[in-house]
């Protein structure tokens, strides 16, 4: 069958996405599809990546040319375990005790790159460093160990979209721009990891996530440093861009009533004003859990979004814990596109 995306211009023809099973044998023919050289998708705790060969600069413009991301956004490589990823990237004493406490974990780790690292220029987006996670997830780690190479995934969505949670989310976005779906059900976490990077002797975190700022300060015994002021301009990992994980409909944040016509999405039981005018409603998490509302975030905007709606409008949503990570995503997805 001919690739439906194939008239997209960098976009390599290939069969339709087939569905694999997250067994032996489907993580066996997934692995044995990635060292072809071709893009499949995988579940992590966070989201679900869209992983290629990250030695394989060929496989690697694949993944960019299938999400129609930016060349100059670098990449997350993933590896079985933290020795594997030791060869991989130069870890200073801060780097060492943030691996040993939250890997396996969301938690990438932005290092100087190693010179006999396998990690290719493309997939570190020319720069000298190069961002490492050792995944939590058994499917994700059993896969990349069968590959026998770094996996580059960022999350299997088109770039700038809401990140998927769920083999169906990645099927809607980049159905017959991958070879395969390795279907391992609902991602638990549903945010992306938490990204620092260990580059100057001082810990940056340069995109909350799955890890909470205070967990990383309370492993250091020090505050951890904001990105620096260039640095959605000149990216040094992952998940700096200003608008990112956007549904089509508008973002209207901080809604403390909400307008005829609009989507809402809510929090901790709010029933803000004009609710009853809304098109529909979501709670992230009725009891204001804030792993709840986490888990269930890109999946509440791809749901509000297909009501199509042109505005959805989010409550407030606590600062603290994981609630940096999700107001950090809707922020982003709020931003001017």
């Amino acid at each position: 069958m001919n690739d439906p995306a194939s008239t997209v211009a960098g976009v390599p023809p290939a069969e339709a996405t087939g569905r694999l099973k997250a067994d032996a044998a489907g993580i066996a023919r997934a692995a044995e599809l990635i060292r072809s050289g071709r893009l499949v998708a995988f579940p992590t705790e966070t989201v679900y990546g869209l992983g290629a060969d990250a030695a394989n600069p060929a496989a690697v413009a694949a993944i960019f040319a299938a999400k129609e991301r930016p060349r100059f956004n670098p990449l997350i490589a993933h590896l079985p375990d933290a020795e594997t990823a030791r060869r991989e990237g130069r870890f200073d004493g801060i780097a060492e005790r943030l691996a040993r406490a939250f890997w396996p974990g969301p938690l990438t780790l932005v290092v100087p790159a190693a010179p006999e690292g396998r990690v290719c220029d493309l997939a570190r987006a020319g720069l000298r460093s190069v961002a490492l996670r050792v995944p939590e997830s058994g499917i994700a780690r059993d896969l990349i160990a069968a590959v026998g190479r770094p996996v580059a995934a960022p999350s299997a969505n088109r770039s700038g979209r809401v990140s998927p949670t769920r083999a169906e989310h990645v099927r809607a976005d980049l159905d017959g721009r991958l070879a395969a779906i390795l279907d391992g059900g609902a991602c638990p976490i549903g945010v992306e990891s938490t990204v620092v990077a260990c580059l100057d002797g001082v810990p940056r975190l340069l995109r909350p996530g799955g890890i909470t700022r205070r967990a990383l300060e309370d492993v250091l015994g020090r505050r951890v440093e904001g990105p620096a002021e260039d640095a959605a301009e000149k990216p040094v990992g992952p998940g700096l861009l200003a608008s990112h994980y956007a549904p089509r409909a508008r973002l209207r944040l901080g809604a403390a009533r909400i307008a005829p016509g609009e989507a809402a999405l809510l929090f901790g039981g709010a029933r803000p004003p004009g609710l009853t005018d809304a098109v529909g409603w979501l709670d992230l998490s009725a009891t204001g859990d804030l792993a709840e509302a986490a888990a269930g975030l890109f999946a509440a905007l791809r749901f509000l979004d297909a009501m199509g709606t042109a505005v959805i409008a989010a409550v407030p949503i606590p600062q603290e814990g994981l609630g940096e990570a999700i107001n950090d995503r809707l922020a982003r997805a709020a931003a001017p596109r």
